[in-house]
């Protein structure tokens, strides 16, 4: 369900591929299984600050997030300067850092070039599931 590059499914996504292969699972299931997931360090919960949480199978290279602010969009990507991104002590106020999460967020090519500004359609590319492996 979770596998495959750039993937970054919603929980009623994920529902909607497993219902394929056992169609008496519960939506409450996949939520279970996933918060398992994420607790177990098996898949990264993302949270975008729109829409649903989505889910990443990617835990084992270090990355973050392109999102599309128009069509939800979400891309693995590994910004230079990873490796030196540090949050000085003078700034922590307290806290002990356990991980750091930044999410890019912007315009995806195929919503500037679907529609004006602002009204942007849905690419095909999230319209059209893959096929449940």
């Amino acid at each position: 369900m979770l596998a495959g590059e750039h993937v970054h499914l919603t929980a009623d996504a994920v529902y909607g591929r497993a219902q394929q292969l056992l169609p008496e699972i519960s939506l409450a299931t996949v939520y279970n299984t996933l918060n398992e997931l994420v607790d177990m360090g098996e898949v990264l919960e993302i949270s975008t600050g729109d829409g649903p949480k989505r889910y990443d199978p990617n835990t084992t290279a270090a990355h973050h997030h392109l999102y599309c602010v128009d069509c939800g969009a979400l891309r693995d990507v590994t910004p230079d300067g990873l490796d030196r991104l540090a949050l000085p002590t003078s700034e922590r106020h307290g806290f002990e850092l356990v991980d750091v999460d930044v999410v890019f967020r912007g315009h995806c090519p195929d919503c500037r070039s679907t529609e004006p500004a602002g009204s942007p359609a849905p690419p095909d590319h999230l319209t059209t599931a893959p096929p449940a492996t």
